[in-house]
Formats: C-alpha cells, sequence, structure tokens
C-alpha cells in the first residue's frame, strides 16, 4: 500500500472510529439565566434565534397582501412584543386602519431585524413603539439599558427618515401579586423600567417624538402594575387594554396634527 493511500485509511478509520463519542456530546444550549421559566422559554426558541431572528416569516404574507394606504388614510403600525401581539385592535380601535405588527418574546433588536418590512415597507403615517420589557428581561441575552436605547433611536431615526411619526410607549409597571407572575416580576427590575423610561421621555422632547405614557396610568401605590389589570402580572386584561387604548389615541392623534403641521 502506497504511504499516502495508507495515511488516507488511517485517518478514514480514526474517524469512523470517533462518531459514537461524538454523537454522545451534550447538544449545544443557552446559558442558565439561574430562572428556570426563562432558560425553558429560551431553549424553546433556540430554532427562532438561528433561523429566522427577526421572524420576518410571521407578516411576510401579510405585508404583501396589504394594499397601499387609501388617499387620506391614516395608517398605523402598532410595533411590539406579546403584549402588542395580544392586542386585538379591531376590538379597541374599530373602523380605524391600525396594523398589529407585535411578536410574542421580542427585544429591540428584533424588530430592528423586521423594522423596515414591517414598518417602513407598510408605508404608515404613524409608528406606535411599545418594546423593551423582553430587552430587561434578557430574553434574548443580557442587554444593558444603553443597548436597548441605541435599538430605540434607531429605529426612531429610520422612522424619521421615511417621514413616519413616532409614538415611544413607555414600558408598562409589572407585579407580583400571583404565583404565576413572581419570575416574570424578578426579571424586570422597577429601577430599569423607570431609568428607561425617564430616558424615551427625555429622548421624545429633545427629538420632537411624541411620549406615550401607559406607566403612570397603570401603576398602584406600591409602584406595581394594578392587579386587576394583568393576571399574570405582565400582559394586560381588556380593563388594561381599554385605558391603554384611550391613551395611544391620543398620543396618534397629537402625532398626526404634528405632522400635518409641518
Amino acid at each position: 500500500m502506497q504511504p499516502i493511500t495508507r495515511t488516507l485509511t488511517q485517518l478514514l478509520f480514526a474517524i469512523l472510529l470517533s462518531l459514537p463519542a461524538l454523537a454522545q456530546q451534550p447538544a449545544a444550549s443557552i446559558p442558565s439565566s439561574g430562572f428556570p421559566g426563562l432558560d425553558e422559554y429560551r431553549a424553546s426558541r433556540i430554532s427562532i434565534y438561528t433561523d429566522d431572528f427577526g421572524q420576518l416569516a410571521r407578516y411576510r404574507e401579510a405585508n404583501a397582501a396589504l394594499a397601499p394606504p387609501a388617499a387620506g388614510e391614516s395608517r398605523v403600525v402598532f410595533l411590539g412584543d406579546s403584549i402588542t401581539d395580544y392586542w386585538k385592535l379591531p376590538d379597541y380601535f374599530p373602523g380605524k386602519p391600525y396594523i398589529n405588527r407585535g411578536i410574542d418574546g421580542q427585544s429591540t433588536p428584533e424588530m430592528l431585524v423586521r423594522f423596515r418590512q414591517d414598518v417602513i415597507d407598510v408605508h404608515p403615517k404613524v409608528l406606535v413603539v411599545l418594546a423593551g420589557t423582553n430587552d430587561i428581561a434578557g430574553v434574548t441575552g443580557r442587554t444593558s439599558n444603553e443597548d436597548i436605547e441605541a435599538n430605540y433611536a434607531s429605529m426612531a431615526e429610520l422612522a424619521r427618515a421615511h417621514r413616519i411619526r413616532v409614538v415611544f410607549a413607555s414600558i408598562l409597571p409589572v407585579h407580583n401579586y400571583t404565583h404565576d407572575a413572581e419570575e416574570s416580576f424578578a426579571l424586570r427590575p422597577r429601577e430599569r423600567i423607570l431609568a428607561l423610561n425617564r430616558w424615551l421621555k427625555d429622548y421624545c422632547a429633545k427629538n420632537g417624538f411624541v411620549y406615550l405614557d401607559y406607566f403612570s396610568a397603570l401603576v398602584d401605590d406600591r409602584g406595581m402594575l394594578k392587579r386587576t389589570l394583568a393576571d399574570d402580572g405582565l400582559h394586560p386584561t381588556d380593563a388594561g387594554y381599554k385605558i391603554m387604548a384611550s391613551l395611544a389615541e391620543k398620543a396618534i392623534q397629537k402625532a398626526l396634527a404634528e405632522k400635518n403641521g409641518r
């Protein structure tokens, strides 16, 4: 047997011998956060994080089927996470051309990935963004407030470049009044929520955007989300959404008036 042939045969034999050992190696996993519920949730989304990080597939067909805005139509896009995703906009804004582009579990970097498809190419006059709570919780990894702020600013700059008025909503308070809410509450420190809301309010004031203050209307005297407005401590009930809808409509009308006044 020639030396080269012998070497290749030995290499192939070594590879074959190693295959059973390789098969027994543990699969790659997301590092533990110390919160079992969050770890389980993140593990269930590995295919999303690796195959379609921004979940562009979610609204691709709906966007393609959407007709261009009619003359005089004040189209509004609501961009956000599960709080927006679960919000049945037609029930709270009947007859309004308001489009829901919320996706359960998303953080601000994921929203940026789909921003062109789900916002710019939909041609709204106004964009309402409710985001950040999952960033704080670390759903897509540990994230500093500065990184979240940078993602907000990127969305605002993209919207402004396409003549879309921006409404930034405050991050909602959370509560731990029920057992199911305890981990979700622990993942979202009040200090971080308050700090980001202060930044959002200041950023909107400095840049001519509309700040939508859900927090003040939903918080109780203990600094938490009112028990009657969320069963799980995070997602609003119908009563919570009704309060939010009234505030959102006022903010949208303010944004439209400012747009028309330019």
